[in-house]
């Protein structure tokens, strides 16, 4: 009862709440972000992709974290939650200071991961850390990739997707070194297609 309480203590803090992070947001103090406002547009839509993309993160860490009987596994994703719960509060901070939102389907991108850490952790905790491998890869690649595409000027956002790759190939190696299972390659590449599906959208609306 505990453990389902607490899940649902997390959904709705990230979906409803304004998270609080634990560590300051990143920056670079000596450069300064001046944007026009198509820039700032293109700068929000992706920092809005991100949000969503750390909305999704609590829900699987907090799925997998529900269904392993393992404590110590447990330990492991609930922590990982947490500093994810960074993430979340750089991004919407980001997306206020770009004069934007969130996405208005937050919750059905939450409900969406949450519906996949459940079934990642009923295939058992290799499987479940193994999810969490591909899933982290694909993140750091993505953000990789935002790197490139935010405008060139917008230090500040570009501070914070830095300093989120870096965490999040950090959580990969984590969840690889307590005994993941590599996932099936059409199993990556259903996850690739799922995650284009959302950053498409998210990105608009």
């Amino acid at each position: 009862m505990d453990s389902l309480l607490n899940a649902a203590d997390t959904a709705l803090r990230t979906l409803f709440a304004t998270p609080r992070a634990s560590q300051s947001c990143p920056t670079l103090p000596d450069a300064v972000t001046e944007l026009s406002d198509p820039d700032k547009r293109k700068a929000a839509g992706l920092m809005r992709v991100n949000h969503v993309g750390e909305v999704c993160a609590q829900a699987l860490y907090t799925a997998q974290a529900l269904t392993t009987p393992n404590k110590a596994l447990r330990d492991h994703f609930t922590k990982a939650c947490i500093e994810e719960t960074d993430h979340l509060a750089w991004t919407a901070q980001r997306l206020e200071a770009l004069g934007s939102r969130p996405s208005i389907l937050n919750p059905l991108w939450y409900a969406g991961a949450f519906g996949l850490g459940l079934l990642a952790g009923r295939m058992g905790d290799a499987w479940s850390l193994g999810f969490v491998v591909e899933t982290e890869r694909q993140v750091g690649a993505h953000l990789q990739s935002h790197l490139s595409l935010l405008p060139e000027g917008d230090h500040e956002s570009r501070a914070i997707v830095a300093q989120m790759r870096s965490d999040e190939l950090r959580h990969a190696d984590d969840a690889a070194a307590a005994g993941a299972t590599e996932l099936p390659q059409p199993v990556k590449e259903l996850m690739r297609a799922a995650a284009k599906v959302m950053t498409t959208v998210a990105e608009r609306i």
